[in-house]
C-alpha cells in the first residue's frame, strides 16, 4: 500500500509538471523563461515521492524543448538535483525553494549558452534563468509551502516529511 501511494504521488506529480510546462510553452523555454510549474519543485519537502516525480515530469516537458537531447538530460539533471536539495533541506522552509534556483540558473543557463550561442552572454542567461526560477520557485512556491502546511490534506494527508 505504501509504494502503491509513492508510486501514484510520484506520478501524479510528473503529470502535473508537464502540464503546467507545457500549457505555457512559449514562456517555459528559451534565455528568458518562467515555469508555473517550478512552483511544485518545494514538494519534497512534504513528500520524497515528489523527487521522482518532478524528474520524470521535467524529462516529458523537455522532449518539447528546442534544445533536444541536451536539456532532455541537463535539463533533467538539473531538476532532479534540485529535488534532492530541496528535500535535504526539508527543515528549513525558507530554504527549500534555493537549490531549483540555483541548479536551474547554473546548468540551464549554461545549456542554452552553449547550445545557443547568440542567445546572449553566459551570465546572462544564468541571470534570467535564476530570475525566472527566483520567481516561480519562491514568489508562487512559498505560497504552496504555507496552503500545504495548513492544510496538509490536500497533498493526501499524512505523507511523510
Amino acid at each position: 500500500m505504501k509504494t502503491t501511494r509513492f508510486l501514484v504521488t510520484a506520478a501524479l506529480i510528473g503529470a502535473l509538471y508537464a502540464v503546467l510546462t507545457l500549457a505555457i510553452l512559449p514562456l517555459a523555454f528559451g534565455t528568458v523563461q518562467f515555469r508555473v510549474s517550478e512552483a511544485l519543485t518545494v514538494l519534497p519537502m512534504f513528500t520524497p515521492a515528489a523527487i521522482p516525480g518532478l524528474t520524470v515530469g521535467c524529462f516529458i516537458a523537455n522532449l518539447m524543448s528546442g534544445y533536444g537531447i541536451p536539456d532532455q538530460v541537463f535539463g533533467t539533471l538539473a531538476t532532479l538535483l534540485a529535488s534532492l536539495g530541496s528535500y535535504l533541506l526539508r527543515r528549513h522552509k525558507w530554504l527549500v525553494p534555493l537549490p531549483p534556483v540555483l541548479f536551474n540558473a547554473v546548468f540551464v543557463g549554461s545549456l542554452i549558452y552553449v547550445a545557443s550561442p547568440n542567445e546572449g552572454a553566459l551570465w546572462f542567461n544564468m541571470l534570467t534563468i535564476g530570475l525566472g526560477e527566483l520567481g516561480a520557485c519562491y514568489v508562487l512556491g512559498m505560497p504552496l509551502i504555507f496552503l500545504f502546511e495548513k492544510h496538509p490534506r490536500m497533498l493526501g494527508g499524512g505523507l511523510p516529511r
